[in-house]
């Protein structure tokens, strides 16, 4: 059996003459079976916190390499922020905002903040994936509005290609960088401010929000709790190119899957829900286990967490967010008795507002004039092509 794995990972980490393309590791990549002895394969490679520790340099350098981010520009502060259409709800405010993530290429999304006072709060990224509607949709307002009534600060942005995020197509070569790398603005966004706690920082998606979650968190510490909701999986590596469209899974040197790109979390606080209904419902038996033996590398097995919903399908509703609130009120100490509770979280305290009341670009708020446009304006300008 020994022999058939080696085969299995021998495959994957393909001679360094082939091509990007090769590298790549796409949707259903293994099957169940393929991958639940290639864990075993993983487990070998390691036993104790220093030998971890040199994989995990491994795998961060194959994930920053094999995106290109170490290619992208490196920008402190610059946001020219766009900030307006402040609303006062039953404990939140919502406010439409836009960033720079680097010269002409906006992020476009929302804040939500307490209506508490206080000097410094929580913050929390809340990336949506390729579920329906993205941030415009009710579950992404609530899931916004419920953090921020228990006392952090949240920013809901777009997936490139989405909704405002329409300066380029989501399918472009570089997706997955540009995913990645506007979350990190969106990191440094949050950290700039006065009001946030830069000790307590947090990040959720479900899906693809998912994949923009666990990556953010495996190459930067400065994410402190993390949340990644129905997309952890060891035989399933992402279907969308802005989630496996770029090699960092595999190189010459490494290979992996996002469940070790999970792992990388360690020692922080991690949460990995699941349900019965997609690539995640192996996780209490096979994914989990191998996040639970790095952990207790660190003694640190009570920071990671399973909650598992086997009769659930691929969304990130209610029994998914109510897990996370509890998740995020303990670690990020915030207060989870501010959402009214009766037999569970009630949610009905949300105003829901229509999609166009959301938009941060409209006849009195204009487009910056300096916006690159097009897949290959914004390529060309980065000088970054993608997978050849």
């Amino acid at each position: 059996m020994k022999f058939i794995i080696s085969i299995l990972i021998f495959v994957c980490t393909v001679a360094s003459s082939m091509g990007q393309k090769e590298m790549l590791c796409v949707g259903h990549h293994w099957t169940e079976d393929e991958a639940n002895l290639v864990m075993k394969e993983f487990a070998e490679q390691w036993h104790d916190q220093a030998s971890w520790e040199k994989r995990a340099d491994i795998l961060r350098e194959g994930i920053i390499k094999g995106m290109q981010l170490d290619k992208m520009p490196e920008i402190e502060g610059n946001f020219n922020t766009i900030l307006h259409s402040s609303r006062e709800m039953d404990g939140y405010i919502v406010e439409n905002i836009a960033i720079e993530s680097f010269p002409g290429f906006w992020i476009t999304g929302n804040l939500y903040r307490p209506t508490m006072e206080g000097d410094q709060f929580a913050a929390i990224l809340s990336p949506h994936g390729h579920l329906a509607n993205k941030r415009l949709t009710h579950y992404m307002q609530k899931r916004g509005a419920a953090f921020a009534r228990m006392g952090a600060i949240v920013f809901a942005y777009d997936m490139v290609g989405y909704a405002e995020s329409d300066q380029v197509t989501h399918k472009m070569p570089i997706a997955l960088l540009l995913q990645t790398y506007n979350s990190r603005r969106v990191l440094d966004y949050l950290l700039s401010r006065p009001d946030v706690d830069p000790t307590r920082i947090g990040m959720t998606g479900g899906s693809g929000g998912g994949t923009q979650t666990f990556v953010l968190t495996a190459i930067d510490d400065r994410i402190t709790a993390s949340a990644p909701v129905v997309q952890v999986s060891a035989h399933f590596f992402g279907g969308c190119v802005c989630e496996s469209g770029m090699p960092i899974h595999k190189s010459a040197s490494h290979q992996t899957n996002n469940v070790e790109v999970a792992a990388l979390c360690a020692p922080r606080p991690l949460i990995l829900v699941s349900n019965g209904n997609d690539w995640t419902r192996n996780t209490p038996r096979v994914e989990y286990p191998y996040v639970q033996r790095v952990y207790a590398l660190y003694n640190a097995e009570h920071k990671a967490e399973n909650v598992h919903l086997p009769l659930e399908r691929h969304d990130y509703g209610f029994s998914k967010r109510a897990a996370v609130y509890n998740f995020f009120s303990h670690h990020l100490k915030l207060n989870s008795r501010n959402i009214p509770y009766d037999d569970g979280f009630q949610e009905d305290f949300v105003t829901i507002l229509p999609p166009e009341d959301l938009k941060v670009f409209d006849t009195d708020h204009p487009r910056p004039n300096n916006v690159l446009q097009g897949d290959e304006a914004v390529m060309d300008y980065l000088k970054i092509r993608g997978v050849e």
